[in-house]
Order: C-alpha cells, then structure tokens, then sequence
C-alpha cells in the first residue's frame, strides 16, 4: 500500500491535477450552463407579463373610449354567447 501511495506522489500526480482540471472545467461550464438558462426562463416569463400588461391595457383603453350603451351592449352580447367566449 506503500508503494501504491509512493508512486502516486512521484508518478502520477500531474495526471491526476489533471484529472481534477478536467473536472473543474465541466464544473463550471455546467454551472455556467444552468446560470444561461434559468436568464432565458427569467426573460421570456418577462416578455410573455409584459405582452400580457400591453394587451390588457390595450382593452382597458378600448372599453374607457366607448360610451355606457356600448359597454352594456357587448356585455350582454358576450354573455349571450354559448359559454361567454
């Protein structure tokens, strides 16, 4: 076990320092993976809540700009409509 131990110290170590690099090396490119991904979920739950507050604000203006007959009058149409859809 000795000599096991001893060859490992004169012989071997820049194969394993090498082995350790290597390692560290798809640490970090996987860290660095997972780190782009969840920026991309991050953006793109972004963009779909600011497509969201757009259009909403888009109906809100459409119905503030009709007058109360007009807004009673799509309701009621709206609710006729099998299901409300």
């Amino acid at each position: 076990m000795g000599t096991i131990v001893s060859w490992l110290l004169a012989e071997a170590w820049p194969y394993v320092l090498g082995a350790l690099a290597l390692f560290g090396g798809w640490f970090a490119a996987r860290q660095s993976g997972k780190t782009a991904g969840r920026q991309a979920a991050e953006r793109e739950q972004q963009e779909s809540e600011a497509k969201a507050r757009w259009k909403a604000n888009e109906i809100d203006q459409g119905i503030s700009a009709l007058d109360d007959d007009s807004v009673r009058q799509r309701a009621a149409d709206w609710v006729r409509r099998k299901g409300g859809r």
